[in-house]
This record gives structure tokens, sequence and C-alpha cells, in this order.
């Protein structure tokens, strides 16, 4: 025991030359041999071993022992357990089976029966099993070190796959759609299907919408990409044509809801700029009269544009109200007004611009006098002769037939009354469906 003497100097002392030394004390102590028996057969190792008869193809390394015991505590085993499970180890390494210096596990051999050798003492391991992290289960360490491997490689090609789809969205500021799917990169589910599973996610359904409509309609869904890259070019058309901000504002994750039926019918932005320019050039240039009709009967640059982006009904609906525009303008060209109802049931009737302006006009000539005769001749019967009245007649509406009737009375009562003198002029003129 010579060598402990200087054990003081260090400031750390190797185990295994502790335990060789506690070794060889207990085979003094228990076997009642002497030091220089001891000695004689070689010393004896960390292992227990004597030098003359241990072998490194059978017995345990110094590392092997330190690796059994270490695998031991971790599984939980105290005590005699530890010592069992030194037994079996050494049992199997004896027998041509092999410890694992990193796990401190063994596969292979005969591992001792009746618990270590000593039979009252239990065994560190009766069969020993290895757990993947998928909860599969082997009793060959090198199959289990083998399907860790390729679980692990799998997780990491999944957790590349979700980095990259994250990198993709997050440009977009659309992150949050992916998210969600963190929880792939642990579980079996292959990395070319993550993209699949996300596109099935509600959220991404919504922001996306348009796509849904799409293949309902025959044509292919839009890459995410496309359908952002199409979103942009739609609001750049509608900022070149002054329209309101909330014909392109942005929701939840950036979605243009007012673009989706736009995206769902096909349309591309050069037809978009088609309907606009339309638009104004119907509305927004046309001449005065037009305008202040636009703007009496409540009906906004944005409210007719707004058809303009509807592509099932916006050519038919721009014509009707810019229609509605123009027969309010030929009211005010002929000093006359009228309301957006009025202008709304002429223009279902098939009155058009120019038929409009003419028919004003002649309500404008007449209406005065028949006016002011409708008021005179009240007691006789036929009641007021208003701008209705003669607007019945001008444009061939309900009524017209009496309208005609009352302006040719009062032109025949004003003759008989006046002798013809006066008032005859425009109540007496007689025209083909008209006045």
């Amino acid at each position: 025991m010579a060598e402990l003497a200087g054990i003081g100097q260090y400031k750390t002392v190797d185990p295994k030359f502790v335990r060789s030394a506690k070794a060889e004390a207990d085979a003094m102590k228990t076997l009642g041999l002497t030091k220089e028996y001891i000695e004689s057969r070689g010393g004896v190792n960390a292992s227990g071993f004597y030098g003359d008869s241990w072998s490194s193809s059978k017995n345990l390394t110094p590392e092997e022992y330190d690796a059994v015991i270490k695998g031991a505590l971790a599984r939980g085993l105290t005590g005699a357990q530890v010592g069992g499970a030194l037994n079996d180890a050494t049992a199997a390494k004896e027998s041509g089976g092999t410890v694992n210096v990193q796990t401190g596990q063994w596969s292979g051999g005969t591992r001792s029966t009746g618990g270590g050798g000593g039979g009252n003492v239990p065994s560190g391991s009766k069969t020993m099993t290895y757990t993947a992290s998928d909860g599969r289960t082997f009793t060959d360490v090198n199959a289990y070190n083998a399907y860790q491997s390729n679980l692990e490689g799998k997780q990491a090609e999944r957790k590349s796959a979700y980095d990259l789809l994250y990198q993709q969205f997050a440009q977009y500021g659309l992150q949050s759609l992916v998210t969600p799917l963190e929880g792939l990169i642990k579980e079996a589910v292959p990395s070319s299907e993550f993209t699949i599973r996300l596109r099935d996610t509600d959220a991404y359904k919504k922001r996306f919408a348009a796509n849904a409509q799409r293949i309902a309609k025959g044509y292919r869904a839009l890459s995410e990409a496309d359908y952002i890259a199409q979103e942009d070019l739609y609001q750049d058309v509608m900022r070149k044509y002054g329209m309101p901000a909330s014909y392109y504002q942005r929701g939840e994750m950036g979605r243009q809801e007012s673009f989706e039926k736009l995206m769902a019918n096909n349309i591309r932005e050069d037809e978009l700029a088609d309907r606009l320019s339309l638009g104004y050039d119907q509305v927004i240039n046309a001449n005065p009269e037009v305008y202040q009709a636009i703007k009496d009967f409540n009906i906004t640059n944005g409210d007719i544009l707004a058809y303009v982006l509807d592509p099932e009904k916006a050519i038919g609906e721009i014509k009707r109200k810019v229609t509605m525009a123009e027969i309010g303008a030929g009211a005010i060209q002929a000093g006359l007004s009228t309301t957006a109802a009025r202008a709304e049931e002429l223009q279902r009737l098939g009155i058009t611009k120019a038929a409009a302006r003419e028919g004003f006009q002649n309500v404008a000539a007449v209406l005065p006098r028949a006016s002011q005769l409708g008021d005179i001749y009240a007691k006789q019967g036929m009641g007021p002769f208003t701008q209705a009245t003669a607007e019945a007649e001008a444009f061939g509406t309900q009524g017209a037939t009496e309208a005609a009737q009352k302006r040719r009375k009062l032109s025949e009562l004003e003759t008989a009354q006046f002798s013809g003198q006066t008032g005859v002029g425009a109540l007496g003129r007689e025209r083909a469906g008209q006045f």
C-alpha cells in the first residue's frame, strides 16, 4: 500500500486506483490472502480481477466497469442491484457478449442466473431492453442504435422542412400560419406532407380563400407567391385610378377580401384597369350636368366604380347608373329637376340620353303655360297640369294618353277664350308619339 502514502499531494485521485486498492484490501480481509500472494498474481485491478487471470476479451475493462455502474444507477438500481448488474455484464462478456462503454448496457452472451452469483442478490437486469424516442423497444443494442439514429435523422429532416416553410411565409408576414405545424417535427409525419398539412388548416383556407373558388370554377389554384403578387397588382391598379383605400385595405394576415371575387373569376389586372377606365370615361369624365346629377342622386364615384369590380354584372350596372345620371342631366339642361327614382323609372322604360334631352326640352317649353292654364281652368274639373303630366306625354309613360288630352283641352279653352290670339304655340303643336 506504499502507493497511497503520497495521495495527499494530489488534488484528485483516480477512482480506478481507489477501487483497485479497495479490491486488494477486501481480498486480504475476506479471503485471508497475503499482500505477497496478491502481488504474485499480478495484483487486483479496478474490476476485482487478479492481473494474471484478467482478459480484455472476456473480462470487464475499467471503462466498461464504470459504464455498467453509471447505467445501473441511471436505471434507478441501488446497492446490491448494482453489483448484480456488474455480475450480469461480466457473465455476458465472458460468454462472448459485449458491453457498450457509452451506455453500460450489454448484449449477447449468457447472463448469470440466480441473481449475480450469490443467490440472494437480485440481478441488475434479467432482460436488457433499449427504448427509442418513439417508444419502440429493442433487446439488441446495435439494432437500437441504428433505429434511433434513423429517427434522429428524420427528425432533423422535418426540422429543416419546417424552418424552410417558416422562412418562406415569414417574408410575407404570414409565419403565424406555419407555427401550428411545429409539433409535426416530433411526429412521424414525412416532411413532404408539411405543405399539405398547412394548406388544410382553417387559417390558411381563410387567407387564400379565392383558391377554393377558382378550383370550383375550373381554374388552377395559385401558389402563395402568385396569389399575393396578384393582390399587389390589383392594388396598384386601384391606386392608379384613385379608388378609395377601403377597396383594397388589408385585414387579418394581410387578407384583401375585396379582391377575392376578382381572383376567383380569373380577372387579370389589365382587365380590371379596362373596367375602371370605362367607369371613369362614362362617369368621372362625363359632362358637368351628368356629374351634377350623380351628386344629386347621392351616387358616389366609388359607388359606380364598385360595380366595375363585379365581373358578372359590372358593365350592365355601370350603364344603368350612368344612364340614370344622363337622364338627370337632361332635366338640368332644360332648367328642370328630377329625382333618382324618376330617372331610374325612365331608364327602365328605355329612355336614352338623347331621348331624355329632347323630352325634357319639350316639357320645359310646354310646362310654364300649361301649368298656368291648369290653374286658371281648375274649376273645369281637369286638375293641375304638372311636370309629371308633361313628362308622361313626352316620354310615353303611364297616363300619357290622359296627359295629351288634358294639354289639348287646355289649348282649346285658351283658343276659345282669346279667339286664338295667344297661347296656341307650344300647347297647340301635335307630334308623333310626343306632344
